[in-house]
Parts: C-alpha cells; structure tokens; sequence
C-alpha cells in the first residue's frame, strides 16, 4: 500500500529537487570570482568580497530604507483592504455578481507587469498622459512632470501595488470566511449582533491563521521587491532613483553595468537568509502568544 503513495509523490518530489534544492549548489556563487574560462568550480574564492558591493556603497541604506518600508507597507495596507473587499464580497448574495465582482478584483492580478508599466505611461505621460491633458486641466491644476518628480512615487507604487495584488489575497480570505460554519453567525444575529461585532468577534478570529501564515509569509520576502513594479513601472527613470530603488534593482544596474555575477548572487543569498531569519523570529513571536496560530 505504501509504494502506490510514493509514485504518486515521485513527481511532485522531483520538481521540488531540480526546482528548489540543485540550483543550492549555485550559492557558492557568491563566494567566487567569477571566471568563465576556469568554470564555477574552477573559479577563485573570495570569501564575503561580494558582499561588500552592497554594504560599502554610499546607496547601501537608501535601497535598504526603500526595501523594508515599502514591504513592510505592502503588507499593511494590502492585508488590510483585502480583508475588507473579501468580506464585502461575501455579503453579495447574486451569484452571478459575486463571480462578477470576484473576477474584476483578481483581473489585475493576471495583468502582465510590462502591461501595466504602459498602463502607467497612458496615465502619467507629460504629453498624451490622461491625468496631464484630462483630469488635471479639469481641477484647474498644472501639468506634473511624473517620471521626473520623485515625491510622487511613493505614492504611485503604493497605489499599482495594491491595485495588482488586491485580488489574490482578497479570493484567499474570501475562500476562509466562506469556509466558516453560519451556525455561528445565526446565532449571533439571534442575540442581536450587528454586522460589525460579527466581524470582529467570528470573521477576524476564524480567518487569523490564514491572515498570521500570509502575513509570515511575506515577511520572509520583506528583502525581496517586485523588480517590474519597481524598474518597470518609472521606466528606469534616474530621477526617480531616491523612491524607486530598491535591492533588486540596484543589483540588476550594477549587474549589467559590471556584469559581476559574484555580486548578484551574494545579494540573493543575503536576501534569503535575512528573510529566512525574519519567518522563524516572527513565527517564534506568534507561538509564544499562540501555539495553534503559528506555522511551526
């Protein structure tokens, strides 16, 4: 009965090996330089060298900042609203609108980046831009030059990232309150409770594990940044380096400015180790306060 079991994970197992474990052999990478006439294997060791490319510049804490404090409002702000729509979406009672409403929602999510960078052009454009030449002249307000003015970006990031990734968390949540039992709910209307205390007291609680595991699960990328929204999106604007820049795209430039594979993979493997490190202390802070609501 066993040896069914394993051929059925056999596939499975397979695709974890040569998807997530062989490329681990290429962390040694980082500690290399380089040279592609002597191979990988044949390359000299330089110990943490590479690293110093990301911490000895004068940009380390610019693209640092940016890095966690875009995430860290990503998270926030996307948690937040997803929850918020799943619930309103759970409260359409019309079928055929709820796929609707559903199906608008997750639309975005299936957009290519590229995609919406030139959505983004259509709307910022100095000279054909719909905001500029429309919406502006309208509020009696001056043209903006978008891709040349920083102080907007945070805002503009913020906005496409929430748009792009409203979808996929809002039909999670929404697959977790529709799997909570209306026993619960009728019961609760019965004693009187408004719609409000039937949030907060039987819809947050019976959705925290699925809101703790996501939230812990982007905390463990909390390193990592959407490359398109962040290089797309400005259209590699220099003006816009201050708020556009994060980690990843400042390894692409140097990357293609100095092709130092060395550097890119050192800044890969700090990325996953400090990530990795944030899931086990916030994973370790969620089952000192609950044991039931922690991934492990």
């Amino acid at each position: 009965m066993v040896m069914p079991l394993f051929i059925m994970m056999a596939p499975g197992l397979i695709y974890l090996l040569i998807n997530n474990y062989l490329p681990m052999f290429g962390l040694a990478i980082a500690f290399k330089d380089i040279n592609y006439a002597k191979g990988i294997l044949g390359s000299d060791w330089v110990g943490f060298k590479n690293f110093e490319y990301l911490f000895s510049t004068k940009d380390a804490f610019v693209i640092t900042r940016n890095t966690i404090l875009y995430n860290v409002v990503f998270i926030l702000l996307n948690t937040v609203i997803a929850i918020a729509v799943a619930i309103m979406l759970n409260e359409i009672k019309n079928k055929l609108m709820k796929s609707f409403y559903q199906s608008v929602v997750l639309l975005p999510f299936l957009i290519s980046m590229v995609i919406v960078a030139y959505l983004g052009v259509a709307f910022l454009s100095v000279d054909v831009g719909i905001l500029n030449k429309t919406i502006l002249p309208l509020l009696g307000l001056d043209e903006i030059s978008w891709y040349s003015e920083a102080k907007h970006w945070p805002f503009i990031l913020v906005l496409i990232n929430l748009w792009k990734g409203l979808g996929f968390l809002c039909v999670i949540y929404l697959a977790a309150i529709i799997g909570i039992d209306k026993e619960y709910y009728e019961a609760a209307t019965l004693d009187g409770a408004s719609k409000l205390k039937q949030i907060k007291y039987i819809t947050i609680p019976s959705i925290m594990p699925v809101i703790i595991m996501l939230t812990l699960l982007s905390i463990g990328k909390i390193f990592y940044s959407d490359f398109g929204l962040f290089y797309q999106v400005p259209m590699n604007s220099g003006a816009l380096y201050d708020t556009t820049s994060v980690i990843d795209t400042y390894v692409y430039r140097g990357l293609m400015q100095l092709g130092d594979i060395g550097m890119s993979a050192a800044a890969g493997l700090y990325q996953s180790i400090v990530g990795f490190i944030l899931v086990l202390l916030s994973n370790y802070l969620v089952r000192r306060k609950s044991k039931d609501n922690a991934l492990f």
